[in-house]
């Protein structure tokens, strides 16, 4: 493939940041990665892994001179790096993003970014693991995995064509979406999943007996509240700026969860077994996909 990103800065060199950088280095997409983030540490361990090619010790290091830009921040933290770039955008830099929620990014992309709009092209792959840091990015992440873009009438088509290439060169496969749907799908498969993981796993670490309780889980317990590893803060900034999507599905769980608990009280195995064959004809071809 042609170098078609002669430059790119990636603001934040985690997971996400770090195998972008990789994938696009291993199918020859890419001149010159360029990393930014708070810890000096992990840019210094991205660069002696080849994750990265320079650190940049100032934003406007960073981005000066990039064709594109990847903001790979958790998104609490999108709206200081949107504000501290714009003075420094070339007329064509692409800006995108690889946050979970898409309509605070939009929101701060026409806030902080009005004139570069065109360029804007919010993203998010539908990749990761529990690992974090330069250290857990891998160039084969994305193959074969779903990256939603969702650009706004104010995006040009060639911005969505530049962004779409970008992923392609990673391996990915693709979807558009507006913003709003974007985020009422992941409060449903996503962010909820990850609320209640989190639940879980803290309840059962403030018993008593929590020791014995976790020396005794198995396969079920890992499975289900593997994500519970995630990162906290990428995970507390998701669900408070996707709040209204996440409190409308955590409300229908609940509601849920109380008919499960009318037949769990009422010995009904009749109504328990219906939902449990429900969800199993359900997730069977799904895993299967």
């Amino acid at each position: 493939m042609p170098v078609f990103i002669q430059k790119l800065a990636v603001l934040g060199v985690g997971l996400i940041g770090g195998s972008v950088a990789l994938a696009l280095k291993q199918a020859g997409a890419v001149g010159e990665v360029v990393g930014y983030g708070r810890s000096q540490a992990n840019l210094d361990n991205a660069c002696s892994l080849g994750v990265i090619d320079h650190i940049a010790t100032n934003l406007a290091a960073a981005v000066q001179g990039a064709d594109a830009i990847l903001l790979a921040v958790p998104v609490g933290q999108m709206a200081a790096l949107m504000q501290a770039i714009a003075p420094y955008l070339g007329a064509d830099t692409l800006v995108t993003d690889a946050g979970s929620t898409k309509q605070d990014v939009a929101a701060l992309m026409t806030q902080h970014l009005p004139a570069h709009l065109p360029n804007c092209v919010p993203a998010h792959p539908i990749a990761g693991a529990e690992a974090s840091g330069a250290s857990a990015a891998r160039a084969d992440l994305f193959v074969g995995k779903n990256v939603v873009l969702t650009p706004s009438s104010a995006t040009s088509p060639a911005a969505v064509a530049r962004v779409s290439a970008l992923w392609q060169a990673c391996g990915a496969k693709l979807s558009n979406m507006t913003a709003v749907e974007h985020d009422a799908v992941f409060a449903a498969v996503s962010h909820l999943p990850h609320l209640l993981a989190y639940a879980l796993v803290d309840m059962l670490a403030q018993r008593d007996n929590a020791e014995t309780l976790f020396n005794f889980a198995a396969s079920g317990f890992r499975d289900f509240t593997r994500i519970a590893a995630s990162s906290p803060e990428m995970w507390r900034d998701i669900a408070l700026a996707n709040r209204d999507a996440l409190l409308a599905e955590l409300a229908h769980y609940q509601t849920h969860l109380q008919h499960l608990q009318a037949a769990l009280s009422a010995a009904d195995g009749a109504a328990l077994e219906a939902v449990f064959r429900r969800a199993q004809a359900a997730r069977a071809p799904w895993l299967a996909a």
